[in-house]
């Protein structure tokens, strides 16, 4: 996400690196290649240059020509920068209403189908909600089949109409539905075109003035930079929407979009989307992607991540196991479950200071635990249980089981043993540094 951009930021800021004071030349030179590294990132140019205006005004403030950490100085007026163009804070989004209801816009291809399908899943797995998703694409028998299996995958109603052609009376229709089958959400995945179009604008807002929304989310690829952009502005202008919506994340982005959007349109970016996955879908936190620009990771972000997925029931089993040295292959194999719902490896790993840097280039799958997992399943309840038990007898017949050979099978072997040693070394430390632990609980 946005490595392009970040590479460049972190060039940028090396024309301060052992420079023992911030001057005018120095600021100049800093000031010249963010500029840059914002337009090579799709960022409109007047855009950029109102941003480093403002970097460069609060670089040359006389507290900070006397600082003595020019460099940290530099990043952190960025940072500051960043997160304010983004929209300074999170903006909350509004479920009110009996059904509150939420109309979802944009452009063929953007993402809109599965992103209605995140968003049901959000609001049901997350704030407790009964969602009724809406198939009103009149033009595309594709997406409401889509939608359908989304549906079905997350385990929410969908309402759709094959036959009928007019989308405000399949919307209107769809509310009655929620209302006597006590949906509290309808979320409605309307018809997209390839480009903007007057027939698309006109039957969107027809839609809107039908059923007031609560919300009106307008759903934009990132990867299309600032063509996302005037999208977004002649949408806006039609629709006046309430927030915008960040997809494919995990593509090729340079940062155009979400730096861009807020300032053109002055609405907020609500959430950002990645993958196919349905429950990669997150509030967009701008001082959280600031740092994750600059190459400072988003620990809170990772921690959120794995507060979903430990219970305090399960977390205080798993303290005791480990307090006892009881730690076994099963717990292994749950715990590495887990971090397999916390969405995609490498996203995650670039959420840990200075490790997104390190692994940008590395292919990391999300297979990769896929041979471990195949090695302990390959064992008898018994042998998961009891690691003593696995003889030279025994791993050989769990080799073959998992299509592994002995090799890698006592490496993984010896990987286990030191980190229950670790473990056992950590006994008498208060618990918090595990996933699942307290520092992780809800």
């Amino acid at each position: 996400m946005f490595n392009s951009l970040s590479e460049k930021l972190e060039s940028a800021f090396k024309n301060l690196k052992g420079e023992a004071r911030i001057n005018d030349l120095n600021i100049a030179n800093t000031v010249k290649d963010i500029r840059r590294a914002l337009i090579d990132a799709d960022v409109n140019f007047k855009i950029a240059k109102e941003f480093t205006d403002k970097v460069k005004e609060k670089a040359t403030g006389e507290k900070v020509i006397n600082a003595i950490s020019p460099g940290q100085l530099m990043v952190k007026i960025v940072q500051d920068e960043l997160t304010e163009l983004m929209g300074g804070e999170a903006s909350e989004f509004n479920i009110t209403g009996n059904p509150a209801v939420i109309l979802i816009a944009g452009l063929q291809g953007s993402g809109k189908t599965t992103f209605t399908g995140k968003l049901a899943n959000y609001l049901k797995t997350k704030k407790g909600k009964s969602p009724l998703v809406v198939a009103a694409d009149i033009y595309r028998p594709a997406a409401i089949d889509q939608l359908t299996v989304l549906a079905e995958q997350i385990g929410v109603d969908i309402y759709a109409e094959r036959e009928n052609k007019n989308a405000v009376e399949i919307v209107q229709n769809a509310i009655k539905e929620a209302k006597s089958k006590n949906k509290n959400v309808v979320i409605i995945d309307t018809a997209g075109r390839l480009a903007i179009d007057e027939v698309m604008m006109t039957e969107v807002a027809n839609i809107k003035a039908a059923v007031n929304p609560a919300e009106i989310l307008f759903v934009v690829d990132a990867m299309t930079g600032q063509d996302a952009v005037n999208t977004a502005k002649a949408f806006n202008d039609k629709l006046d929407f309430t927030g915008v919506v960040l997809t494919k994340l995990d593509g090729d982005t340079r940062g155009g979009a979400a730096l861009s959007i807020k300032y053109t349109v002055n609405k907020p970016i609500k959430f950002m989307s990645s993958g196919e996955k349905m429950d990669t879908l997150d509030v967009f936190y701008p001082e959280r992607m600031a740092q994750r620009i600059l190459g400072m990771g988003d620990i809170a972000s990772l921690v959120e991540k794995a507060q979903d997925q430990y219970d305090e029931e399960q977390a205080k089993k798993l303290e005791k196991k480990i307090r006892k040295n009881q730690f076994d292959f099963q717990d292994f194999l749950e715990q590495l479950q887990q971090i397999k719902k916390m969405g995609n490896l490498k996203d995650l790993m670039g959420m840990i200071p200075g490790v997104g840097k390190a692994v940008k280039d590395i292919d990391i799958k999300d297979d990769a635990f896929k041979g471990v997992e195949a090695i302990i399943q390959s064992m008898t309840p018994e042998e998961r249980s009891n690691p003593d038990l696995l003889d030279p007898k025994r791993k050989l017949r769990i080799a073959k089981g998992s299509g592994k050979d002995m090799n890698e099978v006592n490496a993984f072997m010896k990987q286990f043993d030191q980190m229950k040693k670790m473990m056992g070394m950590m006994n008498k430390m208060p618990m918090g540094g595990f996933p699942g632990m307290k520092g992780m609980r809800k």
